[in-house]
């Protein structure tokens, strides 16, 4: 008899069998009595086969098998193979964070899980590709050493933004964008380049921290998108959906495990839609949440759940449905009304989120034959990584270390421009040209533009340059 309880899904319902087979296997003795194995708390769901090891460790420790003390302040997971192999499972990084949380300090997981769990360097972690590893360490102390963990940068060597030919204006936006993790959408007819300058905005953000590294591992080690050949990256991830992608690919969910999504998948990186209208009704304005918040917050039946989301967004879209409109020598065949509809798609409420909104014009013959390339990525990321230093320090004693993230309470007071630079925005907002979340948008945007520039405080001139790149299009 086996009686497994606290809500298990049928996944975990199955280790009964599971661990049976593997413990007959490795000519252990299954318990001759009735066995009852209680997951508190109970009235939590659990799901999924990362309890398998652990349910056979226990069951060998109250059948006298193992050592009394073996096991005490150890963490054990892993899925086991009828044969007694120890497979990978998903969330080993969170699932540890959890239990040293909890004052646990030494853990066993899966061989192919060690780079990963590995990035917990203030416990004893421990991989075992078997069972019977794991049994014998239990019993003796005994077990194989493994390789110290290389956590790197990676150069992306393949995109880099000197391939870029022309666009002075959506290249000094992108630098814009990851110096100050301001959200950017690029407007421009297919061809001109979006896409290209997009793909290379990660080879310009600066390294992760260790802390920020340890997040978007986590996240990624919830999703299933980690494997034991992934280096562990300070490489900010970019994450491009694609514009058919349904609202739980985009913001994460799921019926019976929850799961994230792109948004929180980009988590200290960039989340890139192209053809941003294509996209369904709602998909891109359930993004507004963690463009404000910087989490997102799924409520389902079997629970609520929130994960990590900020961001740098990056939209891209054509200028109308034919994609010709402000095109050279193209002729749009769009109406009026077709592409006002067509850019209605990107509602009002998203765009008043989007910091900087740039043309992308068609790349024409002189930039073409041109021989000499454009700065390298390297440049640019050192002037991106100088000026967040200058911001780190002004907000040395602040919880936010990137303009982007300066509360409104701290720019009506602390972080205010030159005095003919706020009577500007005050004018604007007078005329209903700047909402005031736009209004705070344009301030932590000058402050960007003050820091690449060596202002001690925004300018007149950092202010309505801001200005223009949020207002420069008509939505």
């Amino acid at each position: 008899m086996y009686a497994l309880l606290g809500l298990p899904d049928t996944a975990l319902s199955e280790s009964r069998d599971r661990v049976r087979a593997a413990l007959v296997n490795c000519l252990e003795t299954w318990p001759n009595k009735k066995v009852t194995v209680s997951l508190s708390p109970a009235w939590l769901p659990k799901s999924g086969s990362s309890f398998d090891l652990s349910i056979a460790i226990a069951l060998m420790a109250a059948n006298g098998s193992i050592p009394n003390q073996s096991h005490v302040d150890t963490v054990f997971l892993g899925e086991l193979a009828l044969d007694g192999a120890i497979r990978s499972i998903r969330g080993v990084l969170p699932s540890l964070m959890a239990a040293y949380g909890a004052g646990v300090l030494t853990a066993i997981v899966p061989l192919e899980n060690l780079a990963e769990a590995e990035l917990m360097t203030h416990m004893q972690i421990i991989g075992m590709p078997h069972l019977k590893d794991v049994l014998r360490w239990l019993r003796t102390g005994m077990r194989e050493e493994h390789v110290e963990l290389d956590l790197h940068f990676d150069v992306d060597d393949v995109h880099d933004f000197s391939d870029v030919a022309g666009q002075p204006n959506a290249r000094r936006a992108a630098e814009i964008a990851a110096t100050g993790g301001h959200h950017l959408l690029l407007i421009g007819p297919p061809g001109a380049g979006k896409t290209m300058i997009a793909d290379r905005i990660p080879t310009i953000l600066p390294p992760l921290t260790i802390d920020q590294a340890l997040e978007v591992t986590a996240v990624h080690s919830i999703a299933g998108a980690l494997t034991s050949r992934s280096p562990l990256s300070l490489t900010a991830p970019i994450v491009a959906p694609h514009h058919s992608a349904t609202r739980v690919a985009m913001v994460g969910g799921g019926s019976h495990v929850i799961r994230p999504g792109a948004c929180s998948l980009a988590h200290h990186g960039v989340l890139f839609i192209d053809e941003a209208p294509e996209c369904g009704p709602g998909i891109l304005d359930a993004l507004r949440q963690p463009l404000e918040s910087g989490t997102i917050s799924i409520a389902r039946s079997i629970g609520n759940m929130t994960f990590p989301a900020r961001f740098l967004l990056v939209l891209a879209a054509n200028p109308c449905p034919c994609g010709k409109f402000a095109g050279r020598g193209r002729g749009c065949t769009c109406t009026s009304v077709q592409v006002r509809r067509y850019l209605g798609k990107l509602s009002g409420p998203l765009m008043d989120r989007i910091d900087l909104r740039v043309h992308v014009d068609p790349v024409g013959r002189v930039d073409m034959a041109r021989t000499e390339l454009g700065e390298s990525s390297a440049v640019i990321r050192s002037r991106v990584i100088a000026a967040r230093e200058t911001a780190a320090a002004r907000f040395e004693n602040e919880t936010w270390k990137v303009n982007s993230q300066i509360p409104s309470r701290a720019l009506r007071t602390t972080y205010q421009s030159e005095k003919s630079a706020m009577n500007f925005l005050h004018d604007e907002l007078d005329r209903e040209h700047l909402t005031a979340r736009g209004m705070h948008k344009v301030m932590r945007v000058s402050w960007t533009l003050a820091d690449m520039k060596g202002h001690s405080r925004p300018t007149l001139e950092d202010v309505q340059e801001a200005h223009g790149l949020r207002e420069g299009i008509e939505m």
